[in-house]
């Protein structure tokens, strides 16, 4: 229930007795009250102070009630609306909710009546607003954009940039957990089509892929009580994103390739039917291999290998784990309401130096566990499961005779980060435990030293 003291109500009427008695009833419940005489003071003060509530007599000169809610509507779209008329009938009622109004009551007023209905406009008002900043949340949440910059991922997505204008159909291989269908968002986003339909093809049963996929006439087969579109018709003008693509069955495959061959198809007991999509398809499996073992139709798996790339494997890129560590730290300390976390650097070193046989879905799940569990403000070697923490370190070996001057070490061990980070000073200083300044600082001097 709204807190009665954040309860912010505006009173609207051309009658000064009516606004005095209002103002007595709502300030006596705790709630902050503003008021007005017209609606265009109204209006005014909506755009100056926080309402919450107004409450505004229907029948006022220059701007009726209705037409105030109209235009509240636009100034304070999540204010709510309660209209009071000494005149109500239905059709006034009717109209006034269309107009966006919460509710209408009817003068004589009564006090109770009154108090429960603004209460139960600023509950709704709340529910607006924290439904708002959740959907806000949740998009920040999801937002799918691609973090890295190591060579591997920029190769794929210079290939997927190249790609995606186009209508040819692009296949992506790669290990589970390496953002296959983010790469196919990523193609998707940047191809001008309408919208993405995702199939994950190894979650359906084989005895309902035919009918996810093309559809389903009413009767076509037992339990088949109603017309059903499939998830071609749902693509049509967009991008069909087929997951796993190496476990359709050969009957499908037959039904898929007319598809991308003819541009038609046919659903499960109806007639053929145009088709307009542009196919992504991705798989973890050797298709080549299977295409020699005879699991996988040739024709169907060169009609889908028309553009290639490969979602490499995070131990590939492993100069971007620090980054995804800290995008998907502040992810998780958002979504469970957590202060920011630090992550130490030897906790940085582990995870660097683990294979992530799960890739960034392992990666992912393990920040979240360490971000819920995390009572210390700062993430530590110890919050890190134990194949993590006890990950032999993939770091280049660096020997030195006994004996070499310590500047000298310190300017090997640099340039050997740098270029086991591809250069990315930042990153190099994290991994060393060193400002990024410092790093400058040390290189600006080597060059300084070479013109001398």
């Amino acid at each position: 229930m709204a807190d009665p003291n954040e309860i912010s109500v505006l009173v609207v009427d051309d009658e000064t007795p009516n606004i005095d008695s209002l103002r007595r009833i709502f300030e006596r419940e705790g709630f902050s009250v503003l008021t007005a005489t017209s609606g265009k003071k109204a209006l005014d003060l909506c755009r100056h102070k926080p309402v919450h509530v107004v409450v505004s007599d229907l029948m006022m000169p220059g701007m009726s009630g209705i037409e105030l809610v109209k235009a509240l509507k636009t100034v304070v779209p999540d204010a709510e609306v309660v209209l009071m008329t000494a005149f109500g009938t239905v059709e006034k009622a009717v109209e006034a909710m269309r107009a966006g109004a919460y509710d209408f009551v009817e003068k004589p007023l009564k006090r109770l009546q009154m108090v429960k209905t603004v209460r139960k406009a600023a509950e709704r008002h709340q529910l607006v607003v924290e439904n708002k900043d959740l959907r806000q949340q949740l998009s920040q949440l999801s937002d799918r954009s691609i973090i890295g910059s190591a060579a591997s991922l920029r190769s794929a997505l210079e290939i997927a940039t190249q790609a995606a204008p186009s209508s040819a159909n692009v296949l992506i291989l790669g290990e589970s957990g390496t953002g296959k269908e983010l790469l196919a968002r990523f193609i998707h986003e940047r191809s001008g089509r309408k919208h993405f339909v995702g199939v994950n093809l190894s979650a359906l049963p084989e005895t309902i892929v035919e009918s996810e996929l093309f559809g389903h006439e009413k009767g076509a087969f037992t339990g088949a009580v109603a017309r059903r579109d499939g998830r071609i018709a749902e693509a049509e003008g967009g991008t069909l994103f087929l997951d796993e693509i190496g476990e359709l069955s050969a009957a499908v495959q037959v039904k898929l390739l007319r598809v991308l061959q003819e541009g038609e198809y046919q659903p499960v007991g109806g007639q053929t039917k145009k088709a307009d999509f542009r196919l992504i398809a991705a798989t973890n499996r050797d298709l080549r291999a299977a295409v020699e073992s005879g699991e996988f139709r040739e024709d169907l798996y060169y009609r889908l290998n028309v553009i290639a790339l490969t979602s490499p494997p995070l131990r590939a890129r492993r100069e971007d784990i620090p980054l995804l560590t800290e995008h998907f730290v502040a992810t998780y300390c958002g979504k469970n309401q957590k202060e920011p976390l630090a992550v130490e650097r030897d906790a940085i070193q582990q995870l660097v130096a683990y294979d992530w046989p799960g890739n960034v879905r392992e990666l992912q799940n393990v920040i979240e566990r360490a971000v819920v569990l995390n009572k210390s403000g700062v993430i530590k070697l110890a919050d890190l499961p134990d194949p993590v923490a006890r990950a032999e370190p993939q770091f280049d070996a660096f020997t030195f005779p006994v004996g070499t001057p310590l500047n000298e070490v310190e300017r090997r061990v640099i340039h050997g980060t740098l270029k086991h980070t591809a250069g990315d000073k930042q990153l190099a200083a994290q991994l060393l435990g060193i400002s990024a300044r410092t790093i400058y600082r040390k290189l600006g001097a080597e060059k300084g030293d070479e013109a001398a």
